[in-house]
């Protein structure tokens, strides 16, 4: 199967190959070509790259006008704060979670009915709002560049996107949450049937559906903001969302048991809009005025804007990001068959297990707006070289945590969670389950960073909606033939071969589709940042029952990880490794 032939064109052949992170001369010394058809769809694509040139942005810079490459650092150091902050308040909720309600029937019903949130998640903010609107904003914002500065009567193309596309999306949403509220029951049943005693996921389902709603407005500001290059509101949602999960958690367990976490769902989600929603008034231009006859035309969606609502557009991104967040469903579905608590240890054990993989994601959140201009300015050698750099950092940051779960997941989960209801036999469900997930962690990150510039240039493609069914197929499978002789760690085991399974068809169908990334040499690297992180997870599980006390064992580790993973990056010639180690060379000799 292959992308339909629905407007989506061919990448151009890939380029000859240099060393890691350094562009072909030809690419520096002038801008590459664009197709005729390009030029067509978006007439006004040329006079924004003119404009961004005049400006100081060469085409042949990583980032374009100079400056940007220290601007998107700060950025990226700041949302690296609050993404932090906002993974430690998450690991809060889930020992305040696990503390009150450990890995009982109860925090399993929490679990089935906290479903609909993290697929709202997914599909509203994390990727599908994303990946349809930073594109659209990105081109809005490239129209307003080329736009005449003295016509008056010139509506903004910002203004005329959000109020063509803001109000059908809120109604669209509204109807999607009353219908969940009401099907509640036949939700929980497709999604647990093993379940002894529905009621209890079934109450916290509908009170969780609102997320429907206000997740989807939490996305669509996210992503207006990112285009804008404004990154702080949308990297603190989370923060504010585990707030409220935590405050209701912590005050209405003793009443309402562990329907108060999913009202903290609720309160949560509300929390992020009101963290976004005065950034977002500020970036709304004024209506612009007008006189004589134009006064009386009212402002309406170009033909060029970006169909954001159109099934052509809409279709593959949706089904996508739906594919990706039914791993989590094939997974409980599976679980709901084993004994009480079996959905909690997959749960616990998922949530550590990939904190290292939304750092790394940080990176590509970051620049995605980057890459998406790039692509609506025709810059093809500027998003590769972005795109390229952006896989060999997430895929160093997910690698080493990796590491580090493989090497110290008792510790982790002792630790974070042994207290309250949750005990030992807890902890080493949890650890085992947490060390398989690991298999799949970099599978998870490359998903995550490839699927970005497929849909970086706002054209429909079919190719991701593929490579994740093909992977939620094996997923499927291999579930199938390993839970009922390996438990929740056949489950694991599955997501892991499942989501490694779509990052390799991204990756391999990534250069000749959309951008011409040198496929062999970012497999050259990641396999050399494997390798070193199997080393390091190796002498970690070694080293870990040496040191006596979880607190100190972990911290132990914390330094012996990273340097081995260093050490070994050094001796396998990962090329991340080898520049990191030549910068800190460097500053140290300055400092000296």
């Amino acid at each position: 199967m292959s992308d339909t032939g629905t407007g989506t064109e061919a990448g151009p052949r890939p380029l000859p190959e240099s060393a890691p992170g350094a562009p072909p001369a030809s690419e520096r010394a002038a801008p590459p070509r664009r197709s005729a058809l390009r030029r067509a769809r978006h007439p006004t694509s040329t006079a924004a790259a003119a404009r961004i040139r005049s400006a100081g942005g060469a085409p042949g810079t990583d980032d374009g006008p100079p400056g940007l490459g220290s601007v998107l650092a700060r950025a990226a150091a700041a949302t690296a704060a609050l993404t932090v902050l906002g993974s430690l308040l998450g690991l809060v909720r889930d020992q305040a979670i696990a503390r009150y309600f450990g890995a009982s029937e109860a925090s399993d019903a929490f679990l089935i009915a906290w479903t609909v949130p993290e697929m709202a998640a997914t599909v509203l903010i994390e990727d599908g709002m994303a990946l349809l609107l930073v594109p659209a904003f990105s081109l809005a914002l490239a129209r307003r560049t080329a736009a005449p500065q003295d016509d008056a009567r010139t509506e903004d193309p910002v203004r005329t996107l959000v109020a063509g596309t803001l109000p059908r999306l809120l109604a669209l949403l509204a109807g999607g949450t009353a219908l969940l509220i009401a099907g509640a029951p036949w939700v929980v049943g497709v999604l647990a049937p093993g379940l002894d005693d529905p009621r209890p996921a079934v109450d916290c389902t509908r009170i969780t559906a609102v997320t429907v709603l206000t997740f989807g407005i939490t996305g669509y500001f996210s992503a207006a903001l990112r285009a804008h290059r404004s990154f702080l509101p949308p990297a603190g949602v989370y923060a504010a969302y585990n707030i409220g999960i935590i405050g209701m958690t912590l005050t209405l367990h003793s009443v309402w048991g562990v329907r108060a976490a999913a009202a903290g769902v609720a309160v949560g989600s509300l929390l992020m809009i009101l963290t976004q929603l005065p950034a977002f008034l500020r970036l709304l231009p004024r209506r612009c005025r007008r006189t004589g006859p134009s006064r009386a035309r009212r402002p309406r969606v170009t033909k060029n804007a970006a169909p954001l609502l159109g099934t052509a557009v809409l279709a593959p991104v949706v089904l996508f990001v739906v594919g990706r967040q039914s791993q989590v469903l094939v997974e409980r579905f599976l679980a709901s068959t084993l004994p009480a608590g079996a959905i909690s240890h997959l749960n616990y054990a998922q949530k550590v297990a990939q904190m290292p993989m939304v750092l790394s994601l940080m990176i590509c959140t970051v620049t995605f707006p980057v890459v998406a201009r790039a692509m609506a300015d025709g810059d093809r050698a500027r998003a590769r070289r972005r795109v390229e750099r952006d896989l060999s950092l997430a895929a160093t940051v997910v690698l080493l945590g990796a590491a580090a779960v493989l090497g110290y997941a008792p510790q982790i989960i002792e630790v974070l969670f042994q207290r309250g209801a949750f005990g030992p036999r807890d902890t080493a469900a949890t650890a085992e389950v947490m060390r398989v997930y690991a298999a799949g962690l970099l599978g998870h990150c490359l998903v995550g960073a490839l699927s970005r510039p497929f849909f970086s240039a706002g054209r429909p493609t079919w190719f991701p909606a593929f490579a994740m069914a093909a992977g939620l197929l094996v997923t499927a499978g291999a579930g199938y033939a390993l839970t009922f002789r390996f438990g929740v760690n056949g489950i694991a085991a599955a997501n892991a071969l499942g989501i490694s399974t779509t990052a390799l068809l991204l990756l391999m169908g990534l250069g000749t589709r959309v951008v011409a990334i040198r496929v062999r040499t970012v497999v050259a690297s990641l396999g050399r940042l494997a390798g070193a992180a199997g080393v390091a997870g190796a002498a970690g599980w070694a080293a870990a029952p040496a040191v006596t006390g979880p607190a100190r064992s972990l911290a132990t580790g914390c330094v012996l990880v990273p340097v081995v993973f260093l050490l070994a990056g050094l001796v396998l010639r990962a090329p991340e490794v080898v520049h990191l180690l030549a910068l800190i060379r460097q500053r140290f000799s300055h400092g000296r």
